[in-house]
């Protein structure tokens, strides 16, 4: 319980107060400027504008410091959201850039077929690379169609711009082409249009430039020419392929003056370097299909 006189005592001090309160407020708004009441407050003023200077200057690190975990926070924070625009953005022109890759080696698959006496009357299956060599990037490839879609063993392998090699290995679901830039690889052919025979081998570690061999000299090649294959067989190479697919640009002639015989260097059209999609030739085409020309 609560004594009656303290209360009574503090409400009358507190009535006090507030009319001494009252009063200073009415006399400061009613005196002149230079005042007591005036004078009195601008001294304390002066003799309290040194402290909130020093504690102004005292917390100011402390502000500081809190203004720096808030900046950095917040640059924290737009620095993520930067980064997933830009893993974004990579992701969509690396889709692109594949969209566009893709499209154009089948296009280069559909214009190949239209090429002038390339082989009519084949089934080609359109495969995609899966794998290559793990050791030579350029001797084999791994496609993902096999048996089961009527693949089999040496049957031709075209991608965009010509010839690429034969099917080598298949199982199910896969199959292993070896490219005719391989160092085993070889491939009967003939230079277009003066018809001059050879066989076209790799040369080790230089795949762009491949070999034509024993081409005789009274049958001139020159360079800028196209080799395609022949379709022949002979006793150095047994053809497996059709008759008129491309398989590169004649870069470069050298004749052998002891056999008479030069040797034609050949730049493929195809580039292993590049090969993300091909087309099997599940099927070869009669000899009377082959340009009119009957193979043995």
């Amino acid at each position: 319980m609560f004594d009656k006189n303290v209360v009574r005592r503090r409400r009358a001090a507190l009535a006090v107060f507030v009319g001494l309160s009252l009063v200073l407020i009415t006399a400061y708004f009613g005196e002149s400027p230079g005042g007591v009441l005036h004078s009195l407050q601008k001294g304390t003023q002066e003799v309290l504008a040194p402290i909130e200077s020093g504690t102004s200057k005292a917390l100011k690190p402390l502000r500081d410091l809190f203004g720096w975990f808030g900046d950095t926070l917040d640059a924290k924070g737009e620095n993520e959201k930067l980064r997933r625009e830009v893993e974004q953005l990579r992701a969509d022109l690396a889709e692109t850039q594949t969209a566009k890759r893709d499209a154009a080696q089948l296009r280069g698959l559909v214009d190949l077929r239209d090429h002038e006496g390339y082989p009519q009357g084949t089934r080609p299956v359109t495969a995609r690379v899966i794998a290559r060599s793990p050791t030579v990037w350029y001797s084999s490839i791994k496609i993902d169609k096999g048996s089961n879609d009527g693949i089999e063993v040496n049957q031709p392998v075209v991608a965009a711009g010509g010839l690429a090699g034969k099917v080598t290995r298949v199982t199910g679901g896969t199959a292993e082409v070896t490219l005719i830039t391989d160092a085993s690889s070889a491939v009967s052919a003939q230079v277009m249009p003066n018809g001059a025979l050879g066989v076209v081998r790799a040369q080790l570690g230089q795949p762009e430039d491949l070999l034509l061999d024993h081409i005789e000299e009274d049958r001139r090649v020159t360079k800028g020419t196209t080799v395609v294959t022949s379709g022949f067989v002979s006793a150095r190479v047994e053809s497996i392929f059709p008759r008129g697919i491309p398989i590169g640009k004649v870069t470069e002639v050298d004749f052998d003056e002891v056999d008479l015989y030069a040797r034609v260097h050949i730049r493929p059209f195809a580039d292993p370097r590049n090969i993300d999609y091909v087309q099997v030739l599940t099927r070869k085409p009669a000899p009377t299909e082959q340009a009119g020309v009957l193979v043995p």
